[in-house]
């Protein structure tokens, strides 16, 4: 037993050491690097600055431990805080290094979240690109039936409609991902859902019914810390105040946006908010501060092009970096297989070698224990022998012995057997005359009586005697 427990702690102990210098991840870390990265993605909305940091936060940890699914994710997410804070470089790099990944390792619903990330970057710019993305991310969200990657597709498709003028459509589409937020409990995605029926309706000249879904989404996005939101429902608000001539309730609604705007410090949204105030005092006919804002926004503008110019360039350029990247990340993937090949086989091959030591040690020790028993049996087989030679030389005495005994005996007996003789044939030849004298009358009756009783009592003298001789053997005279 005490065997089998050391065999398994050293494996044990074998197995651990190979784990920490080759880094493997432990359930601990892969649990804290989600965490991170759900954190960060509830806050995109909200502080998309700290979507980023979160995301980084995880991406260090998962690439310490090799966790390669959560290293898509962070970039994933880390592209999402980018693209809330305008920056589509930024965002398009994380974008394709978490979509090479996820590639790699055939997660498919990484994919279809990153495709669907994507088409969000085209979504202002280019029309058919991003709807080629929200095509590949619906075919995979179809293909696992995944309800928690159709809504946001559905909703991201509804955008595109509306900025080609689909209202309809748009709407449909608004619908659809409204039900499936709803059957899903997600709160903050239906205060958009809201948002963008309200824009439809807007852009419908169904104003009032624009309003009710706004004002809504309005006040549902600030109980749930929504800045983004906010700041995107003011905008709308505005240009439907503008449209009633409603101007105190829009300038309300532009300064109340434009601080929403500056929190998350999204410029682009900011700049909208610029163009609609130069709209507003317009129509107010203040013309001199329109101006005033007519030369900021010019300037503005002349700066976004060149950005949106270089972004285009930029954009090229980071798609052939990626495949620069894709090539390293697949070299770092099969390194890391062949870690892990080399890993396992440390293991097992330290597993064997501990459990073939066990058996040597094990065989070592049940060998000196099968010798320590032999000999002790040969001491015990070399014992009975000395007491068996002991016994057999005191049973030759005792033959010996009793041999000489015999002797002695035989001797005695030889004599008694002649003296018997000696003595008894005297009385018997006595006899033998007395009963031939009787014959012959030569002899008186009574005295040959009287001499035969002689006769008679010296022979049962004599056999007395001997009898008494021979179980006397020592008696002195014989």
């Amino acid at each position: 037993m005490k065997k089998s427990l050391l065999l398994t702690f050293l494996a044990c102990f074998a197995f651990l050491l190979n784990a920490k210098c080759y880094g493997y991840n432990t359930d601990l870390d892969t649990n804290e690097v989600i965490k991170l990265n759900k954190q960060g993605f509830s806050m995109r909305l909200t502080d998309p600055e700290q979507t980023v940091k979160d995301a980084e936060n995880a991406l260090a940890i998962a690439q310490k431990i090799n966790y390669t699914a959560g290293i898509a994710e962070s970039w994933r997410v880390m592209g999402i805080g980018n693209y809330y804070q305008n920056q589509s470089v930024k965002a398009i790099d994380n974008y394709l290094t978490s979509l090479s990944l996820f590639t790699k390792i055939n997660d498919l619903r990484g994919e279809g979240k990153v495709y669907n990330n994507i088409g969000n970057l085209y979504r202002d710019n280019d029309y058919e690109r991003a709807l080629e993305y929200f095509g590949k991310a619906l075919v995979i969200a179809k293909k696992l039936s995944d309800n928690t990657l159709i809504a946001p597709i559905y909703l991201n498709i509804g955008n595109i409609l509306v900025s080609k003028k689909k209202y309809n459509q748009a709407l449909n589409y608004y619908n659809k991902s409204n039900d499936l937020y709803a059957a899903l409990k997600d709160t903050v995605t239906l205060v958009t859902c809201m948002q963008n029926k309200g824009v439809v309706y807007s852009f419908l000249n169904q104003n009032e019914l624009s309003k009710t879904f706004l004002l809504a989404a309005n006040k549902k996005a600030k109980e749930l810390d929504l800045n983004d939101p906010v700041a995107r429902i003011d905008l709308t608000l505005a240009e439907i105040y503008m449209k009633q001539n409603q101007f105190d309730e829009a300038e309300k609604a532009i300064d109340e946006g434009i601080t929403f705007a500056n929190i998350i410090k999204n410029t682009k949204t900011v700049s909208d908010f610029k163009l609609t105030r130069y709209e507003l005092e317009y129509k107010r006919k203040n013309y001199h501060e329109a101006l005033d804002m007519l030369h900021d926004i010019y300037r503005q503008d002349s700066a976004v092009y060149k950005q949106n110019t270089s972004t285009q360039i930029n954009l090229i350029q980071e798609q052939i970096k990626q495949q620069a990247r894709e090539k390293e990340n697949e070299i770092l993937l099969q390194r890391q297989r062949y870690d892990r090949t080399r890993f396992w086989g440390v293991t097992i091959v330290s597993v064997l070698l501990l459990i073939l030591v066990g058996i040597l040690i094990s065989n070592v020790k049940s060998k000196a224990k099968t010798n320590i028993q032999l000999t002790n049996l040969n001491a015990e087989v070399s014992r009975q022998k000395d007491n068996l030679d002991r016994i057999n030389h005191h049973l030759e005495e005792i033959i010996d012995e009793r041999t000489k005994d015999l002797q002695v005996k035989n001797k005695k007996l030889s004599e008694y057997s002649s003296y018997l003789s000696h003595q008894i044939r005297g009385p018997i030849a006595t006899l033998k005359g007395l009963m031939n004298l009787e014959k012959e009358g030569l002899v008186d009756k009574q005295e040959c009586i009287r001499m035969m009783n002689k006769c008679v009592s010296e022979i049962d003298d004599r056999i007395i005697e001997m009898s008494d001789m021979l179980h006397d053997p020592g008696r002195i005279g014989f």
